[in-house]
């Protein structure tokens, strides 16, 4: 796939995964997890351990349906890195052009971490694929509706705020998918191998998405 090609499948499946455990052993069975409720967007970010040899495994282990970019990206060196071992997009939480050139010489999505209007829309004219508003939870869902309003044509993921249940309403808003960690990748479940857990509240989240991806009988 191109950039284009995944940036349209990361649009489809609404739902990017922010994966930060703290044992790298666990990785797989989390991912795994996720999957089968089905979340097919996965972010590995950089401050898992080994988190570039985490990238190639984990693309290795699944199939091409399930997307796997690398997240917490500060340089244009990791991007490079990541992208080798196997990662389809690359996200940030800060703004760098450089980062965003890596991405496209190799043919991949960038998606880097903006939070004022002028900063998102200089990412979009530097050809940001999606831009990643951080932290979402601080500009809330208003934010978003102020911001298309004027420049429709913008990509928005908010990162920060989602949970399961609101989700759907970030989209509604004005995302065109979502990225979520904590909310639904439960530090115990995990820590006590309860991997159940983690398919429960990823069938939550997608069923909140699909309950909300019709306004007006339009869909998103």
């Amino acid at each position: 796939m191109n950039k284009d090609q995944i940036t349209k499948r990361i649009i489809e499946n609404c739902a990017v995964a922010v994966i930060r455990v703290k044992d790298q052993n666990k990785l797989l069975k989390v991912v795994e997890a996720i999957y089968k409720g089905g979340v097919k967007g996965i972010e590995i970010t950089m401050t898992v351990p080994n988190a570039i040899q985490q990238v190639e495994l984990v693309t290795k282990e699944f199939s091409e349906d399930m997307i796997v970019g690398v997240g917490s990206v500060l340089d244009s060196i990791t991007a490079e890195q990541a992208i080798d071992a196997g990662a389809k997009y690359v996200v940030s939480p800060i703004f760098k052009k450089e980062i965003i050139n890596t991405a496209h010489n190799l043919n991949v999505p960038a998606m880097p971490g903006c939070f004022t209007p002028t900063e998102i829309q200089t990412a979009h004219e530097l050809g940001a694929d999606i831009i990643k508003v951080f932290p979402a939870d601080v500009l809330g869902m208003a934010f978003f509706k102020g911001i298309k309003a004027p420049m429709p044509h913008l990509k928005l993921m908010p990162t920060g705020g989602v949970t399961l249940e609101n989700a759907g309403e970030w989209l509604n808003a004005g995302a065109c998918a979502v990225g979520i960690g904590s909310a639904l990748l439960d530090n115990e479940a995990i820590e006590s191998g309860n991997y159940n857990v983690l398919t429960e509240n990823a069938q939550k989240l997608m069923a909140n998405i699909e309950s909300k991806r019709t306004v007006n009988n339009i869909l998103i």
